[in-house]
């Protein structure tokens, strides 16, 4: 996960998500890579990242049911799914099918708050990272063809 700004302790820092579209390896690399600065006794950027194993899951986080109320409780913070729906102008048991897909794409967390769930995100921008050229070593998807 990539990060921006300084130390996030800071109200006017800004944090960056990082959204890619990889393997397992992918995630694994980056992680063996501040592994390896730390070991070094180096001291190494904060990782925010999420990768994703789709292009559908890509397409899920980025739909539009999906990002106004991704953009409202980033914007807004509402201290429960219901105030969220109420924000957005939309049933409550939609937006909260939508929240927990995001949950699940590790992109919205939630916070129980006595009998209600508080949906957050930590982050203030999505860095979206999407190969569009393969390499001799990548397999090709040839369901994608038109």
């Amino acid at each position: 996960m990539s990060k921006t700004g300084s130390t996030g302790d800071e109200p006017h820092d800004r944090r960056t998500l990082t959204v890619r579209v990889g393997t397992p390896d992918d995630a694994f690399d980056a992680v063996e890579s501040q592994l390896a600065a730390l070991e070094a006794g180096d001291e190494p950027e904060p990782l925010y990242e999420v990768v994703l194993q789709r292009e559908e899951d890509l397409q899920r986080l980025l739909s539009a049911k999906n990002v106004q109320p991704l953009q409202t409780i980033a914007r807004e913070e509402p201290q429960s799914i219901r105030e969220a729906a109420r924000l957005v102008n939309c049933d409550v048991r939609q937006v909260y099918d939508n929240l927990s897909e995001l949950e699940t794409l590790v992109s919205v967390e939630f916070e129980q708050v006595g009998r209600s769930k508080k949906p957050s995100v930590w982050y203030d921008n999505i860095n979206i990272e999407l190969p569009v050229a393969t390499t001799d070593t990548e397999p090709v998807d040839d369901s994608a063809k038109v």
